[in-house]
């Protein structure tokens, strides 16, 4: 069964029919935008050196109003689910040339489409939760600063002014720590979804390998026996052949020593037969 075709997708769209550029050039530009939220495509296209990045910056935000408006969505929660370009007609044309010659000029044209969809529930989760805990991290900051530059101008400033900017530091960092618990709270929630999520198909997986494994266990017992006695005559042909190498090195010392037995003997004759010849002489 084929999956949906992509010009039946689900999602706000937006249209522009017979654009004075090739299907091939809006294609270029259209492969860098395809699944990107509106955000990023929208900053994409802003710096992107292309002409047709042009047009299809403004049938983008087209296609984001029709969602604003048509269907209630918001705008930072959408994200390009499709765009493609389809050729429209040639426009055919002719340019003189040499010797009365004429050749003939293609101005083609296409057709773009833009379709915009809802963001998944835990990626928008996921973005607010990142979002709030950098507005807390950056109104720390200033809370910090603030606290900073109210010790340094502590000298310089009345007893009014004190007493005001130390009532309005600790309202400040109250107000960021009680952001950033809320971002992690909604963190964590979507972190325990998530692995509830893989424990329950972790468990799914689990009974479905034991039941593949009790299945199988009857059958892999006749050639559990046969690897078995595989081993054994392994281990039997190794045992032989170390018995046979210390065999044969018994055999080399032997003959080591036969070999170093004459030159000694031959030696003791010589001197045998000198000590007969002084005696003699």
């Amino acid at each position: 069964m084929t999956g949906t075709k992509t010009n039946e997708r689900p999602g706000t769209r937006a249209v522009l029919r017979h654009s004075r550029m090739s299907a091939y050039k809006a294609r270029e530009v259209l492969d860098l935008i395809r699944g990107k939220d509106y955000e990023r495509a929208n900053e994409i296209l802003e710096y992107s050196e292309r002409g047709a990045a042009i047009v299809i910056r403004k049938l983008l935000q087209s296609a984001a109003a029709n969602a604003v408006h048509n269907d209630g969505l918001a705008a930072e929660e959408l994200f390009v689910s499709a765009c493609y370009a389809d050729e429209g007609t040639t426009l055919k044309r002719w340019r003189p040339r040499a010797r009365g010659r004429a050749t003939r000029v293609r101005k083609r044209t296409c057709h773009i489409t833009v379709i915009v969809s809802r963001l998944p529930d835990n990626e928008i989760v996921r973005r607010r939760a990142r979002v709030a805990a950098e507005q807390a991290e950056r109104r720390a900051r200033r809370v910090a600063g603030g606290r900073r530059r109210a010790r340094a101008g502590a000298g310089a400033g009345g007893p009014d002014e004190q007493r005001a900017a130390a009532a309005q530091a600790p309202r400040a960092g109250a107000e960021a720590l009680a952001a950033l618990e809320e971002a992690r709270a909604i963190e964590e929630t979507t972190q325990h979804a998530e692995l509830e999520a893989e424990a329950e198909s972790a468990l799914d997986l689990g009974d479905e390998a034991a039941g593949e494994d009790v299945d199988s266990g009857a059958a892999s017992a006749p050639d559990g026996e046969t690897a078995a006695g595989a081993d054994d005559g392994t281990t039997d042909a190794a045992s032989g052949a170390a018995t046979t190498a210390g065999e044969a090195d018994t055999e080399e010392s032997t003959t080591s020593d036969a070999h170093t037995g004459p030159p000694e003997a031959s030696a003791g004759s010589r001197s045998e037969t000198d000590e007969k010849d002084d005696e003699e002489n």
